[in-house]
């Protein structure tokens, strides 16, 4: 598929029409609003239904396949921390806090960014690699801890304890491997058992989830406008450089075209899960109309229309030379 088909069918899928109209129904004023609890429950529902699948796959894997994969990860997940706070620092003019604070963003991942980006993947047909959500992890909590420290001047030792727990306690690191930890030990035998639920209903919760994600980033669309320049620059332009080397450490380290192009997406993508809580903690003085706008309101809408197919299609290229 050429680039102009698979935006159009990146466009048209269900999933992207769904956080658009969200998005539209908070623009217009519509008392449209999903039950309070429920984008808790889809967020766990999602991050744990593809850590089973990738701990099946995982389980599948020869342990040689995956270890330059993991080393080019963590590099990635430090190098794009880096990139993040130098592109607001030097380029921005931010104060460290606060560029601190968007650097954990822009380092760590965006677990629903990751799970589009897989999905998207298998419909234009280059399925990535199933032990990719292990790689999730190894690229948040690294670039988490560097972007936190770089704001450590404000962090007592007691916050930086309660930091570190939070890293490997937090719902998105623990249904992430521990589902991936149950797929590996159930095995693809085992998992058939609950395909129904984990498998067949998957794409379905997450268009409802994004539904709700159009919704809560448009809210954000107020504070854009106090910071528009800046953010919006920042915004697009750190993903899609960050995307650009997320894939091709992906292709040097050996993952097919999917794979490369997922791990692009998720090396563009800004956490808004993890991340706030961890800045909350570490960096409290840091300004989260900063921080929250960038991720959700400009990053994450550019990544899931536009990002995730220049990702997929760079990645092909790439595999293609």
């Amino acid at each position: 598929m050429d680039l102009g088909s698979i935006l159009q069918a990146n466009l048209l899928s269900p999933m992207v029409l769904a956080f658009l109209l969200g998005a539209l129904a908070t623009i217009i004023k519509s008392d449209l609003s999903l039950p309070e609890g429920l984008y808790t429950s889809l967020s766990m529902y999602l991050l744990f239904a593809i850590g089973l699948k990738g701990g099946v796959e995982l389980s599948l894997t020869p342990i040689e396949h995956i270890i330059w994969p993991v080393l080019a990860t963590i590099a990635l997940s430090l190098l794009t921390t880096g990139i993040a706070y130098f592109a607001s620092r030097k380029l921005g003019k931010v104060d460290h806090l606060n560029s601190a604070a968007l650097a954990a963003h822009y380092g760590s991942v965006s677990a629903v960014t990751f799970i589009a980006a897989v999905t998207f993947a298998t419909t234009v047909k280059t399925p990535a690699e199933g032990f990719m959500p292990a790689l999730v992890a190894l690229l948040e909590v690294p670039a988490l801890l560097l972007a936190l420290s770089l704001g450590s001047s404000e962090t007592p030792n007691q916050a930086r304890r309660e930091l570190i727990r939070e890293l490997f306690t937090g719902r998105t690191i623990l249904l992430l491997l521990g589902g991936m930890a149950i797929g590996v030990v159930s095995g693809k035998t085992g998992v058939e058992q609950v395909q129904p639920l984990f498998g067949d209903l998957f794409k379905g919760a997450l268009t409802f989830f994004l539904l709700e994600m159009g919704l809560v980033a448009a809210r954000r669309l107020s504070d854009l406008r106090k910071h528009a320049l800046f953010l919006g620059l920042y915004g697009v332009g750190v993903p899609l450089v960050n995307g650009a080397i997320g894939v091709g450490i992906g292709t040097l380290a050996g993952l097919s075209a999917g794979g490369s192009g997922v791990l692009g997406a998720m090396a563009a993508s800004a956490s808004y899960i993890a991340a706030p809580a961890a800045v909350r903690v570490a960096i409290p003085s840091a300004n989260p109309s900063l921080y929250l706008t960038a991720s959700l309101a400009v990053t994450f809408p550019f990544n899931l229309v536009l990002g995730i197919p220049l990702y997929n299609q760079l990645a092909s290229a790439l595999a293609h030379r």
